[in-house]
């Protein structure tokens, strides 16, 4: 049963809360207006249930612990730290720049998020957080061990949500409200992805997939900085203008970065555990060597 809290639908997992942006909106998966709202399910935004439910399997949570006050939501996937109530763990959270005038209700309990930017915006709001950097769907592999690069498919585009209706029909462009699992599996049989969904590209990264950003025309490159600059690469360098720029300059380097410290970071104790060192080396080894491994853009 999916609750709602403003823009946030709310999925609880073994007990506790997972909160991920799916607002609803009167527009059909293109963006035409239609008279009935529906959620928007942009596939990036729900992959953070995907990789919470997986991690809790992975480290054998149980069940919530019982809590001394009210009970504590878990926002992780997504620019939505804004979108927090006191109490609210965040765990490879972002914060976009473009929302700074909706403030951010404090404390907040912030274990890692998304990358550098994030933690800026933060810290100024007057949140701590440490410096452990990464978005969660890097971790993918992990809790998906059975997404593997099949190379059947020689491009696929991703556009940004509010950019896809300008894409509608063109080759190779893949909708970013399709089924999840429709458009992981098309990324996945990919050669190249690129695109400005910054999903789009973190899922390619995550599968060890070649991958080049789009600049958006609609999106800051508030949330793009905070990404490449937490796996250790320029973004401005890293991102094309076009398609065709994309396509002959072929994937970005890999991303730069340890998932260690963000898989160790996560919440366990929400659900009353804590992992072993065999559970998190189990997780890594799923992972594999698709990163660079360093601690650098990691703490």
């Amino acid at each position: 049963m999916t609750e709602r809290d403003g823009q946030l639908a709310l999925r609880a997992i073994r007990g506790v809360e997972v909160g991920y942006w799916d607002p609803l909106r009167r527009s059909s998966r293109w963006g035409r207006a239609v008279r009935a709202s529906r959620p928007v399910h942009n596939f990036g935004d729900l992959l953070g249930p995907v990789i919470v439910r997986g991690l809790v399997a992975a480290f054998g949570l149980t069940r919530a612990a019982e809590p001394t006050t009210e009970p504590r939501r878990l926002l992780s996937v997504g620019s939505i730290a804004h979108f927090a109530r006191p109490g609210d763990v965040l765990w490879g959270t972002g914060m976009n720049p473009k929302s700074l005038g909706a403030g951010i209700a404090g404390p907040l309990d912030a274990r890692a998020v998304r990358g550098p930017v994030s933690r800026e915006l933060l810290r100024e709001a007057g949140i701590p957080s440490p410096e452990v950097f990464g978005d969660p769907a890097l971790l993918l592999a992990a809790v998906l061990p059975r997404l593997v690069p099949r190379g059947r498919r020689e491009l696929t585009i991703v556009p940004n949500l509010n950019e896809s209706a300008a894409w509608r029909g063109r080759p190779h462009v893949i909708n970013p409200r399709a089924p999840l699992r429709h458009v992981l599996r098309t990324i996945a049989d990919s050669r190249l992805v690129v695109g400005s969904s910054l999903h789009g590209i973190i899922v390619a990264e995550a599968l060890g997939l070649p991958a080049r950003a789009l600049r958006s025309e609609v999106e800051g490159a508030g949330k793009y900085a905070d990404y490449f600059r937490a796996t250790g690469r320029d973004p401005e360098a890293e991102t094309a203008e076009t398609v065709e720029e994309a396509v002959a300059r072929g994937g970005a380097p890999a991303p730069h970065w340890d998932p260690e410290p963000l898989v160790r970071a996560f919440p366990c104790d929400l659900w009353g555990g804590a992992p072993s060192d065999a559970d998190v080396q189990r997780v890594l080894a799923r992972i594999g060597t698709r990163f660079s491994r360093s601690t650098a853009g990691t703490r």
